[in-house]
């Protein structure tokens, strides 16, 4: 059955500016819902408040308001627009909120105007503390034990039955905000009266404490005939008690045994039904008990959300642009997959590669901030990677977070061979209270000779995780022995690139330096190789190309075009305060203006959140960290004519030199007037 016919104008809300918990991912969604609507004929009217986004080009809609995101603003917009239909679920839980206000002060019913993807009811059922408590129970699935207060009163109450330590959640706020672990009396009472303000319903869940629990999530989509997909697992490698936004996680999950797992897809099909999204995807996120295996239901994001641009671009599904088609009318079973162009949107999406997403943070900016990781999102940006095993993606995500690490220690940032090495004591308090530098903690605590059955006590991080991390430091002291290069043979080399170590690790294990690591292991045939994403682990060909890098024999980018140039454009890396969404806007529009006079162009980025990592926003994609080597072996395998380096921000100015050392054609501003300025 093709799209609905009754339906003309589309009304998309956007999410405004860029906040902690609601990012540019939303740049991304609604960049591609523009895209899709209008290539079905839909006239697109956009609000939004952000003038950074691609979204709010002129290009993207067919009018565009820059205006306050509030109901009352985009209640005139639709006095003067009279769209017949709104659609909300692409814009982050801000664009939620206004949908729900416009409906309750009566503007949609005023207007005639119908609210797609999903409606007031669904909205409410799956955000309402109360409401989504009571519909989990009505299918059988537990939850929390928990009261929903409206009063500190109420809220004290709750306490005598739940007892400490427990959780405040309040309804309808994005990024976890408000959210908090209340483990004494004194700070209860605040911490309710903070997540009553801030709840736009005035409405707080107080909740029994799973902390140390397995958090998983997964990305689902629905259409209209009742057909679901599941597009993507997603593992928490931190346990409950921090915000998946806060967490290192995994795609696809890593420890969920079959049985487990089936479990938890039968639990997510059934929740997506009782609650009665009809169209689009939605965000379910799960709480396993470690030993028992007892399943939880913690909450559903009845949109597209932060994971939902993770999942897209762990698996190359275009989670959003489907979503907007489906709002419309069409069926899973009707939608082509751009990436293989012979298997529908009804095609479970299969890969063949591990995918790790690691937060960035700022602590440093604000000294005086409590950095202990909890249930409320602090992190500023995140860097994801792409590897044939965990522990290949897990160390390029480290060195993709561009603060100074290479890989899982071994370098500048490590403290273990420096006199500031942290005692027994230092390293039990970094483990026993989450924050930004845990990970680095936790090589330190395996290097001490701390067993991993202690580490999992103190952290609750699962055994699997520990042991894949002790395997990479098992590595590196057998690569420390060995001493030189000279000492080491070529499959000792190729192992240890596989698992992911840098250049720049090997150098500082080696006594060498990066360029003479690079220089021997190209001189011995081992060179990075290039994977693509295709949604279906190899079963049909990929027509999109978006690439990874792995240490393997075959090579699957394309080869080059006779006669057409190519240019490689850097990408900004990470959010963090200073480089935001505005240098992925810039990227973008280097590589539209390419395409345009006939220049294929080759985006380099490692930030799932962005319109730069799309498929379709350049000729070849890679899912790459920003660092010299990781860009030179591009550059080695795909020879273009110049890199750009003035669109990214600081992270791609840092690494002009090196490159320009190399012999890579800097193009636009030169190295020269880079470092001059």
């Amino acid at each position: 059955m093709p799209r609905r016919t009754d339906i003309h104008k589309i009304l998309l809300i956007g999410s405004g500016p860029i906040v902690i918990g609601q990012a540019c991912e939303f740049d991304y969604s609604g960049t591609q819902a523009c895209k899709a609507l209008r290539e079905e004929g839909f006239e697109v009217v956009l609000v939004n408040s952000n003038p950074a986004t691609i979204m709010t080009d002129p290009a993207l809609a067919n009018r565009t308001y820059i205006e306050p995101l509030t109901w009352e603003f985009v209640a005139k917009v639709i006095e003067r627009e009279r769209p017949d239909a709104i659609l909300p679920t692409l814009g982050g839980q801000t664009a939620l909120n206004i949908a729900m206000e416009l409906a309750k002060h009566g503007v949609l019913e005023k207007f005639q105007c119908e609210m797609i993807g999903a409606n007031p009811e669904v909205i409410h059922k799956a955000e309402a503390r109360d409401a989504f408590k009571l519909a989990m129970e009505k299918i059988g699935m537990e939850v929390c034990r928990g009261h929903v207060v409206h009063t500190v009163a109420e809220g004290r109450e709750a306490l005598a039955d739940l007892g400490l330590p427990c959780v405040v959640r309040p309804s309808f706020t994005m990024g976890g905000s408000g959210s908090a672990i209340a483990y004494n009396r004194n700070e209860f009472d605040s911490l309710v009266q903070n997540g009553l303000t801030l709840s736009p319903i005035t409405e707080v869940l107080i909740e029994e404490s799973i902390i140390g629990w397995k958090e998983y999530e997964m990305e689902v989509m629905r259409d209209v005939e009742d057909n679901v997909v599941i597009i993507c697992s997603i593992e928490n490698f931190d346990p409950m008690g921090v915000h998946t936004g806060d967490s290192i996680t995994v795609a696809p999950a890593q420890t969920l045994t079959d049985k487990e797992y089936q479990r938890m897809r039968d639990a997510s099909l059934a929740i997506i039904r009782e609650i009665g999204v009809e169209t689009g995807g939605s965000n379910i996120q799960f709480a396993i008990h470690p030993t028992t295996g007892r399943m939880i239901v913690i909450e559903m994001n009845p949109r597209v959300s932060r994971s939902s641009a993770l999942a897209s671009k762990a698996t190359g599904f275009p989670i959003a642009k489907i979503a907007a088609k489906l709002a419309v009318g069409y069926r899973l079973w009707e939608l082509k997959n751009d990436i293989t162009q012979k298997t529908q949107a009804c095609f479970e999406p299969t890969i063949d590669y591990v995918v790790t997403k690691i937060p960035r943070f700022a602590f440093e900016k604000f000294p005086e901030a409590d950095s202990t990781l909890t249930t409320q999102m602090k992190s500023v940006g995140e860097t994801m990677a792409i590897g044939r095993t965990f522990k290949e993606s897990f160390q390029k995500a480290l060195r993709g977070l561009e603060v100074g690490a290479f890989g899982f220690g071994a370098d500048s940032k490590d403290l273990w061979y420096t006199d500031r090495r942290p005692d027994d004591e230092e390293i039990r308090s970094k483990l026993s209270r989450p924050n930004a530098d845990r990970v680095w903690y936790l090589r330190y605590a395996i290097l001490s000779g701390m067993s991993l059955q202690e580490i999992h006590t103190i952290t609750a991080i699962d055994p699997w995780f520990l042991d894949q991390l002790h395997q990479i430091v098992e590595m590196e002291n057998q690569l420390r022995q060995i001493g030189s290069l000279s000492q080491l043979q070529v499959e000792q080399m190729r192992r240890a690139k596989q698992a992911g170590f840098s250049d720049r690790q090997l150098a500082t294990l080696l006594a060498s330096d990066d360029q003479e690591v690079r220089s021997w292991r190209i001189a011995r045939g081992i060179r990075a190789t290039y994977k693509s994403v295709d949604t279906c682990a190899a079963e049909f060909e990929a027509y999109t190309p978006y690439y990874y890098s792995s240490y393997e024999t075959e090579d699957e980018t394309p080869p080059r075009e006779p006669g057409k140039k190519r240019v490689m454009i850097l990408g900004g890396g990470p959010n963090r305060i200073g480089q935001g969404i505005e240098f992925d806007y810039c990227c973008c529009h280097a590589s539209y203006a390419l395409r345009e006079i006939g220049i294929e162009s080759i985006m380099v980025n490692s930030n799932p959140k962005t319109v730069s990592t799309d498929y379709d926003t350049s000729d070849l994609l890679f899912f790459e960290p920003l660092t010299t080597e990781d860009v030179l072996n591009i550059y080695d395998r795909m020879q273009p004519d110049g890199v750009i380096v003035q669109f990214g921000g600081q992270t791609p100015l840092n690494l002009a030199r090196a490159l320009a050392d190399a012999g890579v054609p800097i193009v636009g501003t030169s190295v020269e007037t880079i470092e001059d300025a």
